[in-house]
């Protein structure tokens, strides 16, 4: 049976990746000052305008518009002309006390039990997900969408391609049989560039200096769709032609089409917040158990309650490749592999460290130098089924 998936990628100058740049940015300043630092940061980038909103509890007051200018420059867009607002306050007392002080902390305080650590900031639904596709362990239209805009930046900022400007994005669809990838059904790239650029000759560069390299793992064959900025010219972009805001580009940070997500947005958001570090975990859940041989495929969900330290949760979906047990018994043996409190999942993945700044351009996932990439668990896991 035939199927279709897509997914999406962009660069570090879209208007909604730049926003994610600076809120992670923020969140490294802070961390990098105070470990304990809570943020929940928001960017909103519009035509001459940057405003910078939310909770910031910290003992390091970050130099919000310094790092905004740096970024800007960083990224390749002018920062003289463009105004600058904060809107920051302190995170909520009641939320502060719930992270601090878990519904099981409060309740072990008159009984004998160990003590379970902070709870989470908020309730929500994570997704970990990995498969054999790749060597990433990630859906192959994941992976090539995001070859193509690393490529298509990198031959920006070294000028191997000359006249094109930092605003950028990819899509490829590819066509599966029998749950196997086994061509490129379409291949779409939209790039900035300077006006006296010809489409032609931009044309030309896209498909020989950023395709022919980043769609080598699957070459595109005479059927398939390549289309190179087919709304023409595009000679306006990044904030000045499109807002942009933290969090819009949910699928392009994690699995394309091809995996549910639960909603809650990474960047800018500290590691209390389980949106970020529960869907950290889960990938590292899924992932280890593929590599441990016990799937093909595995999808894993985590569901958490506010001021609650363990997930209320733990679901695994093999999708009928898992060789060892069921599912239901995969997800039992989560809990006795991994930590999944959001202080266990702190200390294990060491999401106390400036490293978000790295996460929110080119995906999440996928990238060896993060710590959820890690497989280091596959004999535990074994053992805990088996």
């Amino acid at each position: 049976m035939k199927r279709y998936y897509t997914a999406e990628a962009v660069t570090e100058g879209h208007p909604d990746k730049l926003c994610d740049l600076i809120a992670d940015s923020i969140l490294d300043e802070c961390l990098r000052e105070d470990r304990e630092s809570k943020v929940a940061c928001e960017v909103l980038a519009t035509k001459g305008h940057i405003l910078v909103a939310g909770e910031i509890t910290s003992r390091h007051e970050p130099y919000v518009f310094g790092i905004v200018k740096k970024v800007l420059e960083e990224v390749g867009y002018p920062s003289e002309e463009v105004e600058m607002d904060a809107q920051i306050h302190q995170q909520s007392p009641d939320i502060a006390k719930a992270v601090t002080c878990s519904k099981e902390k409060r309740e072990c305080r008159s009984a004998d039990q160990s003590d379970p650590g902070a709870g989470a900031g908020d309730q929500g639904i994570m997704i970990g997900y990995a498969c054999m596709e790749t060597s990433q362990m990630l859906p192959l239209p994941v992976v090539l969408a995001n070859r193509i805009v690393r490529e298509l930046s990198a031959c920006r900022v070294s000028g191997y391609i000359r006249g094109i400007l930092p605003d950028g994005k990819a899509q490829v669809t590819v066509e599966y049989e029998d749950g196997t990838p086994v061509r490129i059904d379409s291949v779409v790239v939209s790039c900035q560039h300077v006006e006296d650029k010809t489409l032609k000759k931009l044309e030309h560069e896209i498909r020989e200096k950023v395709l022919r390299p980043a769609l080598r793992p699957l070459p595109p064959d005479e059927d398939t769709k390549i289309l190179i900025n087919p709304s023409g010219r595009f000679v306006c972009g990044g904030m000045d032609a499109d807002t942009g805001l933290t969090g819009r580009k949910l699928m392009a940070d994690t699995y394309g089409s091809m995996v549910p997500h639960g909603g809650g947005a990474f960047s800018g958001k500290d590691c209390s917040k389980v949106d970020r570090s529960g869907a950290y975990m889960a990938r590292y859940i899924a992932k280890n158990i593929v590599a441990a041989g016990l799937a093909e495929k595995c999808q894993v969900s985590l569901a958490y309650a506010i001021g609650v330290a363990e997930p209320v949760m733990v679901q695994v979906d093999t999708f009928g490749t898992g060789t060892a047990c069921a599912d239901d018994c995969l997800a039992a043996a989560v809990p006795l592999v991994f930590g999944l409190t959001p202080a266990q999942i702190r200390e294990s993945l060491r999401l106390d460290r400036p490293i978000y700044k790295h996460t929110a351009v080119f995906g999440h996932f996928g990238r060896k130098e993060f710590p959820w990439e890690r497989t280091d668990k596959t004999g535990a896991l074994r053992d805990a089924i088996l």
